[in-house]
This record gives structure tokens, C-alpha cells and sequence, in this order.
């Protein structure tokens, strides 16, 4: 998984569970996806988008974790078809109003769409697992048994709810620095009877709840309730922990310590970085963004235990693939 179902809390209600987050040069600038409420979760989970909930795409455009650049959605209740209402305030104007399966047009050239999409995700079950397993307790990745050639993709044909808001460069230049860089994450919280809100789930790059927190279920809460400025002074420890008992077991590092240490300042704060107007790209060769087809898994499970780590799957196990215009993200196909 990469985000999905990854914590006791995130799982009380799946509606609110973060899956994925991509950014990418669109048709008409950049595009903001976020993905919800997994199929996986079973058939008796709730459907659809919370409507306690609100749902935030958050974007720092000066280096110091914090948001200069709120994006929120709030949803209406479930009709008889399954349909809901939805809002989408930019701080504390509110800019677009529609319904799930309509594209709405922004005012300055932006769109925004809500609705049930295909999980344009991949992820190896075996593969899975025995990596969180190894980072857990400083070890190497146990595959004894694994066949990789009948490797299957855990998601093929599931499904999520999905917010895609794609704005003109214009928009989001205006916040960024000189070098048009910016960080991006999510976080869904819930109302409170007291009226406040109660944080549920973040999300910013792919794959951190994967590695760390499979078999750390308190970490996984714990990840979710504080802001990106946070995470190394709060989190740094354990994850740097668990990073240098991979890599010293592995042997691939004279000072496994010092390589954790970059792993955590390379992962902390726990944005997903992208360029404005550039093509957008997770790989081994730099973070910029990422592309529905990026093979996310591979490039952070190798990243972090300093050796290659694959799957076995790629792109080609997605039932349902993505859409080259928006809102870019793959249909619902039927079984």
C-alpha cells in the first residue's frame, strides 16, 4: 500500500484514509490529485467522502514546511445514487461548488473534479509485507519463497475517491521562490463535538506509512497528528533508527548511522516537492512531483534500505489506466 489504510486512526473511518498524492504538469498548469476512501477497505465500509470531514491540499512555497497555500474540500451527504455536493475553499474563500462527476471551472483558467476513479496504484503483497517486516526489526528483506514471476498487483480493479484540482501556473508562481519550487502534502481531518477539528491522516511523499509503520501501528497515529515542520525534531529518531538497522544488516554502508541521517533530512519534512512547469517525475534520478505511472515503490524501498529493491510489477498491473485529459485519473471500469 502506499498510504492506504495505513493507521488504526486513518481506518476508523476509510472515507478519511489518504491514498496517494500526485502532482504533475497538466493541460492547463499543475494538477493537484489526492485519492480516498479505498475499495480495499471492504464492502460493508462506508462510501464515498465524510461528510464531517474536510479534505486539504496544502502548499509551502518558501522552504519552511508550512502552508502559504490551503486548498479545502467539504462534502455533502450521499444522495440515493451515491452522489454528494462539494465545496472548495482557497483559504477562506470559497471558489468552486459542484457536484461528484462534474468538472467545474475556476475562475483564472483552473478546474476542479470530484468523483470515484480507478486505483491507479501498484503494490506487490509479499514484497510488501517482508519490507516492513525488515525495517521493523534490522533486517534484511526476506523473500524466501517469493516467486516474482507470479507477482500480482493487491489493488487491480479497486477503486477511490478522488478531489483533482488543477490550477494555472500563474496561481501558485506567485507563492513559490525564485527557483518556482514548492512542497505539497494533505491532511483530512475530522469535526469535533466541541467544534474544533481532529487530524486523521497526512500524506506527502509516497511510501513513508509502508516503510515505517506496518508493524509500528502507534508511529502510524502518531505521523498524522502533527505538521510537516515537526516531523524531524518529533519523528527523526525512530525513523532514522529503523533506517540505519536496514542498511547496517545489509552492509551497504561504511556508517549505516550517517546514512540514516540522510534519509531522514531527505524525507523530513514529509512534503512532496515539485518545480512549477516542469514535467513531473518520482524516480531514481530525482523527486519532482509524481506521475500516476511512477513506480513509487521501488524507487523509496531501495532509497531507504540502500539497496535495489523491486516488486516484480510496474504500471502494466493497473486495471484500469489513467486518462491523458482531465481529470487525468483512470475510470471505474466494471467487473
Amino acid at each position: 500500500m502506499s498510504h492506504h489504510l495505513d493507521s488504526p486512526l486513518a481506518r476508523q473511518d476509510p472515507r478519511l484514509d489518504i491514498t496517494d498524492l500526485f502532482v504533475f504538469r497538466g493541460d492547463r498548469g499543475t494538477v493537484f490529485a489526492a485519492d480516498h476512501s479505498h475499495s480495499f477497505a471492504g464492502p460493508d465500509a462506508p462510501k464515498g467522502l465524510h461528510p464531517e470531514g474536510r479534505y486539504e491540499i496544502k502548499i509551502d512555497g518558501n522552504g519552511d514546511a508550512v502552508e502559504d497555500l490551503t486548498f479545502r474540500f467539504t462534502f455533502g451527504e450521499r444522495d440515493a445514487e451515491g452522489i454528494q455536493s462539494f465545496s472548495l475553499h482557497a483559504g477562506d474563500e470559497l471558489i468552486a461548488e459542484g457536484r461528484m462527476g462534474e468538472v467545474v471551472e475556476l475562475r483564472g483558467g483552473g478546474r476542479v473534479w470530484t468523483g470515484q476513479a480507478g486505483d491507479p496504484f501498484w503494490i506487490e503483497p509479499d514484497v510488501l509485507h517482508a519490507v516492513g517486516q525488515a525495517f521493523q526489526h534490522g533486517t534484511t528483506v526476506d523473500l524466501t519463497g517469493w516467486n516474482p514471476d507470479k507477482a500480482g498487483n493487491l489493488f487491480a480493479g479497486h477503486t477511490v475517491y478522488s478531489t483533482v484540482l488543477e490550477l494555472p501556473d500563474e496561481e501558485l508562481l506567485r507563492i513559490a521562490g525564485p527557483d518556482g519550487r514548492i512542497g505539497v502534502w494533505l491532511q483530512t481531518s475530522l469535526a469535533t463535538d466541541s467544534g474544533g477539528w481532529r487530524p486523521i491522516n497526512r500524506a506527502g511523499l509516497p511510501m513513508i506509512h509502508p516503510l515505517f509503520t506496518q508493524y509500528d501501528e502507534d508511529l502510524g497515529d502518531r505521523l498524522n497528528t502533527n505538521g510537516p515542520a515537526d516531523d524531524i525534531r518529533i519523528h527523526g529518531d525512530v525513523v532514522r533508527s529503523k533506517v540505519a538497522g536496514v542498511v547496517r544488516a545489509y552492509g551497504t554502508s561504511a556508517d549505516p548511522d550517517a546514512y540514516a541521517q540522510m534519509v531522514v533530512e531527505r524525507i523530513f519534512p514529509n512534503m512532496l516537492p515539485y518545480t512549477i512547469g516542469t514535467k513531473a517525475g518520482f524516480t531514481f534520478a530525482g523527486w519532482n512531483g509524481r506521475a500516476m505511472t511512477d513506480n513509487a515503490p521501488d524507487v523509496m524501498f531501495s532509497f531507504a534500505a540502500n539497496t535495489p529493491l523491486t516488486l516484480g510489477i510496474g504500471k502494466e498491473s493497473v486495471t484500469s489506466k489513467p486518462r491523458n485529459e482531465f481529470p487525468y485519473l483512470p475510470p471505474v471500469t466494471e467487473d
